[in-house]
């Protein structure tokens, strides 16, 4: 048993800041009071008790080609299956690939992240080397794939009276690639709408539904994408999105008419990725909007073309940047549990929560101001993180 004691514990789905010992029992938080006593003792005096970051999504890949492209657009660096990202991951050899990702890896566990969820290109490839670039680390990883069939083109024959379906050929084609990518990854994620017809995302989805798999989507990410969805088809990127039963949507940057009344009907989850939208001039998400509205809200650091994997600088630029861009106050524990609470709810893991029965996910980071959670955003580097515990393994930074 791990017993961490004298700490300021961020405690619950509101994280409310608590003086408690958390008694840990091989990865399960079994008590949480000031009396909760044996076990081997961390001391966490001075310091804030926090669940562990979850980054929400992440391109982890793209590790291998960071800071290229700068100042070209959106669609020149990351549309497949031509974008700049693209055209040079797969001229990349597999072996620096490799060592990109789990350098990535490291830093995300030195700042504190022991989830992500990887948008994984590059098909069943894609999907081994991430492994191979996880050995032995501690770090959890929901892989999301995508097969590079879902980009073909297709003909849609209409039903005839013959007793062959026409349309069979196509919807096991599709069904067929999308098992094979589930059998070895969490679900599927896939670009965009620009890249993919309803039909084809229908079977993915349904897919990914039947087998209890993830099936997630970029969607609204800027308002020309918007403006074609309506053009082309008479309906927004997240009306397609959530009529073709998306788990969880990504960007939501642009979002027009009633897509955040739906969104919140529906009960889907968002991910945010506010760095990443400013770095390609896209946009700033409309987060107070989303939260005012009550849909549940998960942060991630996106590309690592453009942006470092370290959650606490994504944390700080939301909150700042959502401030300003309102002209309002806006809760810093709501950006915090963007990070662990919410994330841990969308993804239906039992982790991002500190209370008895949670797994213990949990970050124990010096008290840097008077303001845990302010502290914790602010200023907390990956110096000030004493120690972790993931899966009943207690991480030391410095073992890193």
């Amino acid at each position: 048993m791990i017993n961490i004691t004298n700490g300021l514990v961020l405690y619950g789905p509101e994280m409310e800041p608590i003086r408690a010992n958390i008694l840990i029992e091989d990865d399960i938080i079994v008590e949480i009071s000031p009396h909760a006593s044996g076990g081997c003792k961390i001391d966490a005096k001075g310091c804030i008790v926090s669940p562990s970051l979850i980054n929400s999504h992440v391109h982890l890949g793209d590790s291998v080609v960071k800071d290229i492209g700068d100042g070209k657009s959106i669609e020149d660096i990351v549309k497949p299956p031509h974008g700049l990202k693209h055209r040079l991951l797969s001229e990349a050899d597999n072996g620096d690939v490799v060592a990109s990702m789990r350098s990535s890896l490291l830093e995300m566990l030195e700042s504190g992240t022991t989830t992500l969820v990887d948008f994984r290109e590059g098909g069943l490839e894609g999907i081994s080397l991430i492994e191979e670039a996880g050995k032995g680390l501690p770090i959890k990883k929901i892989v999301l794939g995508r097969h590079d069939s879902f980009l073909e083109p297709f003909s849609f024959p209409s039903f005839s009276n013959d007793s062959h379906d026409p349309n069979s050929d196509f919807e096991d084609e599709i069904r067929g690639a999308t098992l094979k990518i589930i059998k070895s990854a969490d679900g599927v994620g896939l670009s965009g709408f620009g890249e993919i017809s309803d039909e084809v995302v229908q079977i993915i989805t349904e897919t990914c539904a039947l087998k209890g798999k993830i099936s997630a989507i970029h969607a609204a990410e800027y308002k020309e994408v918007q403006k074609n969805s309506l053009n082309v088809t008479g309906k927004t990127e997240v009306e397609r999105a959530l009529e073709t039963g998306f788990d969880l949507l990504i960007h939501v940057t642009s979002p027009l008419n009633s897509d955040l009344d739906l969104l919140k009907d529906k009960g889907v989850s968002v991910v945010c990725c506010p760095r990443s939208n400013g770095a390609l001039s896209v946009g700033i998400p409309p987060i107070k909007e989303m939260w005012d509205k009550g849909i549940n809200l998960l942060l991630g650091t996106d590309n690592l073309m453009f942006n470092s994997p370290n959650m606490f600088r994504e944390m700080e630029y939301a909150l700042k940047v959502t401030r300003g861009y309102y002209k309002d106050y806006f809760p810093p524990v709501e950006i915090l549990k963007m990070a662990t609470v919410n994330a841990g709810k969308a993804l239906h893991m039992n982790t991002g929560c500190i209370e008895e029965g949670k797994q213990a996910d949990i970050m124990v980071a010096e008290q840097l101001s008077r303001d845990p959670v302010l502290s914790l955003i602010n200023r907390t580097e990956p110096k000030n993180i004493i120690t972790m515990i993931t899966d009943g393994i207690q991480i030391k930074n410095r073992l890193l």
